[in-house]
């Protein structure tokens, strides 16, 4: 079933006697966000660069009340105020629903109404959702009948309604429907997640923050004075039950059990007690001896520090050739999966064929129907030479191994990700043009692309978050904002469900 969004062509067209109307006619909800969400704590919202909680709340409303897979009519804003011009496409993205624009046939002849209607559908023409029919709100068919012969849309009648609601939603996540999923998914399993750089300033913002909205249980590495000393310049309040360790105080305890993992390796109890004087191996061992269910480092540490202890004590999964990474990335209209970006550097082509197993089923976890492009400078046969070749086989192990997967490859990232190339360059392919799991060839190519996307589109790029370790452990950016080791810790939340 589908979703219909009410768009105003005017700046004083109110849609909501309309809404009502044709809710009541199709026998489905009607929706008002500013019920959810007034027009003055909206504009409070875009006015303190906070448009995501906005959506979010509006989302999370939208849940409650249609439930998931059904129809709606969805009222738009009547944008008086010049900041809530382009909320209206955004609004209806973050709700997967297309739009209908409405127009006020009291206000002018069919050629005005009409030329309304072009410019806004040539304002909307790169916006995410489609614009699939107009309505007027008086309802005059002569008019209608005018402006639908001036117009590329029809009009919006009793059968037209019927049809449009009953078709299926665009398959797509957008950023707001991932974000709120997200969140309600870690917060359900209340897991304890360990943070070895406790006294990092962003660190402490985002343990608050995700202690305060139940999130997880985050367990602060660190002393506690140091803790505390981070909190008074920040001007922040620590909750009293916040778990703070010293994890000097603890170490000891890991170097009988470390001794026992690694003594095919020869470890001493010496070694073990050197090893543990580094709090992300002290947090490591505590999921091992499952005393946490996840570990996020990185916002100080390298990589490799993160890595490498859980390479020892956690291990891979049994079915895991390798520990790779994605990304995903959180584009304005759907939110894409990038992988490896931070790991493997020039993978084989059995090992790519792996990391793009591992990055379909992550996607699939996290409610993406994954639809994976193998990325190269090369379109089908178009290129030739060994880059190419290892694309080519990769693809070709993934097919074998896991048919249930959609894949293709080689892709350019055009033919991937543009549906017009993706017709011209690879008319038979399955993907081409739809991706929304891309694999790249090699970790400079994927980090590369991933930071270049991120910063030039202003994206928020949640990641990277691990795959293949028996055990959820996630590194950070060193360049990591606060909202980015929040999710960070969400997303380590819902693995350690699974």
């Amino acid at each position: 079933m589908a979703y219909l969004f009410l768009t105003p062509v005017c700046r004083h067209t109110d849609v909501s006697d309309l809404t009502r109307k044709l809710a009541k006619k199709a026998e489905v909800p009607a929706f008002f966000p500013l019920d959810i969400v007034s027009a003055s704590a909206a504009e409070e919202y875009f006015l303190t660069h906070k448009e995501d909680d906005w959506e979010d709340a509006v989302l999370t409303a939208f849940r409650h009340q249609v439930k998931e897979n059904n129809a709606a009519v969805i009222a738009g804003f009547t944008p008086k105020k010049i900041h809530w011009v382009n909320k209206n496409p955004s609004m209806a993205s973050a709700l997967n629903a297309s739009m209908v624009l409405v127009a006020d046939a009291s206000e002018g002849s069919a050629n005005k109404i009409a030329q309304q209607i072009q410019l806004v559908l040539a304002s909307y023409a790169h916006e995410p959702m489609p614009v699939v029919a107009f309505a007027l709100l008086n309802d005059d068919k002569k008019i209608a009948a005018k402006v639908a012969e001036k117009i590329s849309l029809p009009y919006l009648d009793k059968s037209l309604l019927q049809n449009l609601l009953q078709q299926d939603n665009p398959q797509r996540v957008s950023p707001a429907a991932f974000r709120v999923d997200m969140m309600q998914r870690a917060r359900q399993g209340n897991k304890r997640i360990v943070l070895p750089e406790g006294a990092e300033p962003r660190t402490v913002e985002a343990a608050m923050i995700c202690h305060q909205k139940q999130i997880a249980r985050c367990v602060l590495l660190a002393k506690r004075e140091e803790v505390e000393k981070v909190a008074k310049e920040k001007h922040f309040r620590l909750p009293e039950d916040l778990e703070i360790i010293d994890p000097e105080s603890i170490a000891h305890k890991y170097i009988e059990p470390l001794v026992e993992m690694r003594k095919h390796k020869g470890l001493t109890p010496e070694a073990a007690a050197e090893a543990l004087k580094d709090n992300v191996f002290v947090g490591t061992m505590m999921m091992a001896l499952d005393e946490v269910d996840g570990l996020v480092s990185g916002a100080v540490h390298t990589t490799a520090n993160t890595i490498r202890p859980a390479l020892q004590v956690i291990k891979t999964k049994p079915d895991a050739a390798l520990v790779s990474s994605v990304f995903f990335m959180l584009m304005p209209n759907q939110v894409l999966v990038y992988g490896d970006c931070a790991v493997n550097p020039k993978p084989t082509a059995a090992e790519l064929a792996d990391i793009a197993i591992q990055s379909a089923d992550s996607a699939k976890a996290f409610g993406i129907a994954p639809k994976v492009a193998m990325i190269s400078y090369s379109t089908g046969n178009s290129g030739a030479g060994e880059d190419v070749d290892k694309v080519k086989e990769a693809t070709r192990l993934v097919q074998e191994k896991r048919p249930d997967i959609l894949i293709d490859g080689p892709l350019q990232y055009d033919a991937a990700s543009v549906l017009s190339v993706g017709q011209q360059k690879a008319p038979n392919s399955p993907v081409a043009g739809q991706a929304n799991v891309f694999i790249f060839p090699d970790l400079n190519t994927g980090n590369c692309t991933y930071k270049a996307v991120q910063r030039s589109a202003h994206v928020l790029s949640i990641g990277p978050m691990l795959q293949g370790l028996n055990k959820p452990v996630n590194d950070l950016s060193r360049g990591a904002l606060v909202g980015d080791i929040v999710y960070t810790i969400a997303i380590t939340a819902i693995q350690a469900q699974q």
